[in-house]
């Protein structure tokens, strides 16, 4: 038994961000042809844009503010006419603001947490899921957060942001369950990723002190939880928010 996603398209948006990046070079391990999307970042995404071809796989990158919905009715259409119909989306992108209180953050940053988090699965899901009825198949894959569940201090605007996607998720899952395409979150907890492997240990004690296994995750643990939804082996699991979080958040019934 293996994840074995070949033949299939991948999206990934924010591919080029430190846990995009490692979840598009996962897939691409398992089999899948990836779409990558990034808004700055062309030479990143042109690097990992070669990774993936030197798996023996095809990659295409698209750039555009992913908050926009004409920005994916256009990746739509660059991705088809490359790699054909998306059978994959992973909602990954999310615009990265300074936190504060409520009461001193700005409202602006509530407005972009809302657009990257709600908006960007709408107007993402607008653009591929006819597809995905059509064929009757299909994954839709979101990046969550720990913090959704935490309501700690000073996460406010990225709590209320990743807590509409979730209804969204939620809700979307039961309207195109018919077709058999699944619809999950994936909730990482504090990461480790490539920028802290190349800089100095931070001081993460008392955060480590909370999460049962007593450690942070990696970036692989969590694209790991992302391939895993995005197979056959995952065929019955939807409407779901996975922590990887080390068991620091526990959803109850």
């Amino acid at each position: 038994m293996q994840l074995d996603l070949s033949g299939k398209t991948a999206l990934v948006t924010g591919a080029t961000g430190q846990l995009g990046r490692v979840i598009a070079r996962t897939l691409a391990a398992c089999g899948a042809n990836l779409a990558l999307h990034y808004i700055n970042n062309d030479t990143k995404a042109r690097e990992l844009q070669g990774e993936i071809e030197a798996l023996g796989r095809q990659a295409v990158i698209v750039q555009g503010d992913i908050t926009k919905q004409d920005t994916a009715f256009r990746m739509r259409d660059e991705i088809q006419s490359v790699l054909g119909g998306v059978d994959i989306v992973v909602a990954n992108a999310v615009i990265q603001y300074e936190w504060t209180t409520v009461l001193e953050q700005s409202p602006e940053d509530y407005l972009s947490q809302f657009e990257s988090c709600v908006m960007q699965s709408v107007y993402l899901a607008k653009a591929f899921i006819p597809h995905m009825q059509n064929i009757r198949a299909g994954r839709f894959i979101g990046i969550n957060t720990e913090c959704a569940m935490q309501n700690f201090a000073h996460q406010s605007a990225y709590t209320a942001g990743k807590r509409g996607m979730d209804g969204v998720y939620r809700v979307l899952a039961k309207e195109v369950g018919e077709y058999q395409i699944t619809v999950n979150q994936v909730a990482p907890g504090w990461t480790i990723s490539e920028r802290d492997r190349s800089s100095e240990p931070g001081h993460d004690e008392a955060y480590t002190r909370t999460v049962p296994l007593k450690r942070r995750g990696e970036d692989q643990e969590i694209a790991n939880a992302v391939a895993f939804l995005a197979s056959d082996l995952s065929s019955f699991i939807t409407g779901a928010y996975i922590p990887v979080s080390g068991g620091n958040v526990m959803p109850a019934i």
